[in-house]
């Protein structure tokens, strides 16, 4: 498991470490290309007797460039952590994007962080990288720096999907927003998630006979699914269950509020103020208003039947490629 520091002055690394194998990156999302990227430091740090480390960053650094067009994000901080905890590279390394670091050009950025904070002997990176300002540092150049400055750099060419087009975050998040959950599993490797923190409701669904774990209004910075009811797997500290998710308003009691509700399938237990990840495997409909309770009961056992179906259905792995 790959530990995580934050650092700006100092790299975090041991003494011990002379030298690392090295990727840079927002890697929002952790999709299949990132894993493929990862596969490769972990990799060459063991053939090389080196450290593996990716450098990332927090926040996005649209949202300090151009934050009006900055995305919403696929994961988190502790989301992008938790996958990223799962790829068996050494370290993590959370470097503050900062107006500073924006002005760096790619030389700079090379010189002051990857070789004099992080003591890069292999840089590798993925097919259409690029950093430092004005995202300079593309392939070529950063060979250039390596020949000059004594290290060596790999790319990592495209894993791309059935249809051709490259594997990247921009693909899922259109992927998600328009609703489409399987693609963006098979594109991720992985279902798309959500994590919270499992709040006090108003324990309405206990009384229609469909109680909740509610995490209330989701963070701003995440990208979500269009509103709608969800089968979904949730990881919780008492294992994982088989689920529906409501994501939205409950429009049937007159509440615009937009909340993630979520019934569990056969579960038992306290879930109060407990950390949750809600696996969002399949959208079932749209949310709508009902002609009254018994009306929206029964349309929740018919959600339960088509989640619980959704739910006996292995993630896909076809059309992709490297």
């Amino acid at each position: 498991m790959s530990e995580t520091f934050r650092s700006w002055d100092d790299s975090g690394l041991p003494p011990t470490a002379l030298g690392t194998v090295l990727t840079v990156g927002t890697f929002d999302g952790v999709h299949r290309g990132h894993q493929r990227v990862l596969e490769c430091i972990a990799r060459r740090g063991d053939e090389l007797g080196l450290s593996s480390v990716l450098v990332t960053f927090d926040p996005h650094p649209l949202e300090i460039v151009r934050k009006d067009a900055a995305p919403a994000l696929l994961t988190l901080a502790q989301e992008k952590l938790e996958v990223i905890a799962e790829s068996g590279i050494n370290y993590v390394a959370v470097v503050p994007f900062t107006k500073t670091l924006q002005r760096y050009d790619a030389a700079a950025f090379v010189d002051q962080i990857l070789r004099q904070r992080f003591h890069v002997k292999h840089l590798v990176i993925g097919h259409d990288h690029g950093f430092g300002r004005g995202r300079a540092g593309d392939v070529e150049v950063l060979r250039r720096l390596g020949d000059t400055r004594g290290f060596t750099v790999e790319v990592v060419p495209a894993v791309e999907a059935g249809d051709g087009v490259a594997i990247s975050s921009t693909t899922i998040r259109q992927a998600i927003a328009a609703g489409e959950l399987e693609r963006a599993a098979r594109l991720l490797g992985r279902a798309y998630s959500i994590a919270g923190r499992v709040q006090d409701g108003d324990r309405r669904g206990r009384l229609l006979g469909f109680p909740t774990i509610n995490l209330g209004a989701p963070s701003s910075r995440k990208l979500l699914p269009p509103a709608g009811v969800y089968a979904v797997r949730a990881q919780t500290h008492l294992g994982a269950f088989g689920g529906m998710m409501n994501l939205g308003a409950r429009p049937t009691f007159g509440d615009d509020t937009v909340a993630i509700e979520v019934h569990l399938f056969d579960a038992d237990g306290d879930f109060y103020d407990r950390a949750v990840r809600i696996d969002v495997v399949s959208r079932l409909r749209d949310t709508r208003k009902f002609d009254g309770v018994d009306a929206l009961v029964a349309q929740l056992r018919e959600d339960e039947q088509h989640a619980r179906r959704a739910l006996t259905q292995p993630l896909s792995s076809h059309n992709v490629k490297s």
